[in-house]
């Protein structure tokens, strides 16, 4: 557990490297593939290497636990084929390497020929393929595994050709990604806008912020953090030869917090200008949402006394022991000490607005603003208290209460842990966290946070509750109140929509009941471009290009509030032929439409999966990588208005419909 800080970003770190583009720095071995046919059932694969200079090549032979080159079948050609021998022909050299602690090495440097034996188990009615994936060495350097593909593909003699293998670029897929016919910069219509509003902008940025201050003043009423705020304005009112040095010293160590916190997000605005769809590619990656999902429920079970999570001894004490010099330095080293020391009751809370501002889809900027919010709440009281040192005396005293706090926020994460379960689960299509399973959960969560309160659900290190504060009761009514409220979620009835938590649920198709249960506008989708495109010519309507993702919260409230109003829901239906395009869908192309794009910027982009492709759309016609995303076209792909982003007014949204039908209008 004291390495969980650690571990979280190093797992940030390997999912943003992956997220980048292909990487297109040359390998050390270049290969090249023959086949030859012994028998109906036999072949041998003639995989050749030629090794740079100064390179060298590990062998075959080599075990599994050391440096080597292994030769494997895809899952598909695995199924009717197995290898049967690998012969190396080749100048086989051995040393020890001081580098692997004096182990054996076998290598080949300059060229090896690698004989594969492979007999089919069944007919052969497809491609054969396979990979290389080696590992080379040269001085001090090692790269690998390096995965080098391969691909036979049968002719009608039963003999095996090798064709290209991996992603290969294609002008025409490329051109169903860049579709030339539209100019945002030059829509029918000049309504809407290409990003939202200015003040919807701020509108956004401010409730991030409040949001983030939400979470720190929870994260001040935490054992880790409440005892601190006496004793440190204290400490600086004090030790301060006078009040007005006191009092700015204190604030000065508020600010060194709020910026500490604002610090931690900079590394994701330099992830952002590597490649705009990275945070949306790490927030809706499967294994990231599972693993943020085992994360928060060991945050839930550190919050009710199984155990604590700290950062290690060694950092938090060489931190304080900076903190003891005078001057700005120290202040800011004591900040960075509170930082460090509170984070078994911080980091849940912090994790939770981390993870929740990546999935927003809105870029680094509204992680900062949030983390900004963080800050300046945990920051506040120590400058006001510094400022009225005897508002101190109003603080209620440390007690069992503040343990109380904690189990609270242990059944909240439980309840978040649910989100990032549902997200891998969306994204995936496994149909294990359905709506009302997910609303069945919470429910739960919600007695058990009820029960706590109310005193009838007890902790073995729970202190004694003599009597029911009125906070406390007011707080159990509140989630009380709230589990009643999500009960008819469970049901297959109009009152199943519970507007207050739109985008937390799984979406209304996505249910136990089936996709009846949509009653709104999204029952009627298409995700499919080419075909909404085709639909839109029959009918001679425009298109409402709707990008969405499995993950994305707003883009259920609008689907869930917006679309199903009577005016909107008029104007969809009948006006519009309406495509849903999921950027995050990791559901795979049929190979024949998995392609190697350059972006605009340059980059080459593996187009493998739905997300893939409707995403990289999304940003190479329209600059923009957020959802949900709102385009209005015509069937000969015209822009008819300024895209729009999230919309919460009913109205405005049908007053943009209805402008970009006027725009369509003036087309035809």
């Amino acid at each position: 557990m004291k390495h969980l800080l650690s571990f979280i970003i190093a797992v940030f770190a390997c999912f943003a490297v992956s997220a980048q583009a292909t990487d297109n720095s040359p390998k050390p071995v270049k290969w090249q593939f023959s086949a030859e046919k012994k028998t109906d059932k036999e072949y041998i694969l003639h995989l050749k290497g030629t090794v740079d200079k100064d390179w060298v090549l590990f062998s075959t032979t080599m075990s599994d636990d050391d440096p080597n080159t292994r030769i494997v079948l895809d899952s598909a050609s695995a199924a009717v084929a197995h290898i049967t021998g690998i012969k190396e022909t080749g100048n086989l050299e051995q040393r020890k390497e001081a580098l692997f602690d004096n182990l054996e090495i076998r290598f080949f440097r300059n060229t090896v020929d690698l004989e594969v034996t492979v007999e089919l188990t069944a007919p052969l009615t497809g491609a054969l393929k396979g990979s290389v994936n080696y590992m080379a060495l040269k001085g001090d350097e090692v790269v690998g595994p390096e995965e080098e593909a391969f691909k036979f593909q049968p002719d009608n003699s039963g003999n095996l050709a090798s064709v290209a293998a991996g992603l290969q670029e294609s002008s025409d897929q490329a051109q169903s990604l860049k579709r030339s016919s539209i100019d945002l910069k030059h829509p029918v219509n000049d309504c809407g806008t290409s990003s939202g509003t200015q003040d919807d902008k701020k509108q956004s940025l401010w409730g991030l912020f409040i949001l983030g201050m939400l979470g720190g003043f929870i994260a001040l009423f935490t054992p880790c953090v409440f005892p601190m705020i006496p004793l440190t304005v204290s400490f600086f009112t004090k030790q301060s030869k006078d009040r007005k040095k006191g009092v700015a010293n204190a604030i000065l160590y508020g600010f060194f917090i709020f910026l500490i916190y604002v610090l931690l997000s900079l590394p994701f605005h330099f992830l952002d200008s590597i490649n705009p769809e990275i945070l949306n590619n790490i927030s809706t990656n499967v294994w990231l949402n599972l693993i943020f999902f085992a994360i928060f429920i060991v945050f839930a079970l550190s919050f009710f006394g199984l155990f604590e999570i700290t950062l290690p001894a060694g950092l938090a004490n060489s931190v304080d022991s900076k903190s003891s010099v005078s001057g700005l330095v120290g202040i800011f080293f004591m900040a960075l000490t509170l930082a460090l020391v509170s984070f078994s009751c911080t980091g849940p809370i912090l994790g939770s607005l981390l993870a929740g501002s990546l999935s927003t889809n809105g870029g680094a900027i509204q992680l900062t603003v949030g983390m900004a919010g963080f800050g300046f709440a945990l920051a506040l009281p120590f400058a006001i208290f510094a400022l009225f040192p005897g508002w101190l005396n109003s603080l209620p005293k440390s007690g069992g209460w503040l343990t109380s706090v904690k189990v609270v926020l242990g059944f909240l994460e439980l309840a978040m842990a649910m989100k990032f379960l549902s997200n891998a689960d969306l994204v995936m299509h496994w149909g294990i966290l359905k709506r009302e399973v997910f609303f069945a959960v919470w429910i739960i969560i919600g007695i058990c946070i009820t029960l706590y309160l109310f005193g009838i659900l007890r902790f073995p290190h729970d202190s004694p509750i003599k009597k029911l504060s009125k906070g406390r009761i007011g707080l159990a009514l509140f989630f009380l109140a709230f589990t009643l409220y999500l009960v008819p979620g469970v049901t297959n009835t109009k009152y199943a929509n519970r507007a207050l938590i739109s985008g937390f649920p799984p979406p209304l198709h996505y249910s136990i009941y089936g996709t009846d249960a949509a009653k709104g506008v999204e029952a009627n989708v298409v995700n499919d471009y080419e075909k909404a495109l085709k639909m839109a010519k029959e009918q001679n309507k425009p298109i409402l290009i709707d990008f969405t993702g499995w993950a994305c919260v707003n883009c259920r409230k609008m689907e869930e509030n917006v679309w199903p109003t009577e005016e909107v829901k008029t104007l969809i239906e009948k006006e519009y032929i309406l495509v849903s395009l999921y950027v995050d869908d990791r559901k795979l192309l049929p190979e024949n439409e998995q392609f190697l794009f350059t972006t605009g910027n340059g980059f080459k982009k593996e187009i493998k999966t739905i997300g893939d492709k409707y995403a990289t759309m999304q940003t190479e016609n329209f600059s923009n990588n957020s959802q949900p995303y709102y385009v209005l076209i015509s069937p000969d792909e015209k822009l008819l208005t300024h895209p729009v982003g999230y919309t919460p007014n009913a109205h405005e949204y049908a007053e943009w419909l209805k402008c970009g039908l006027e725009a369509f209008k003036k087309l035809k």
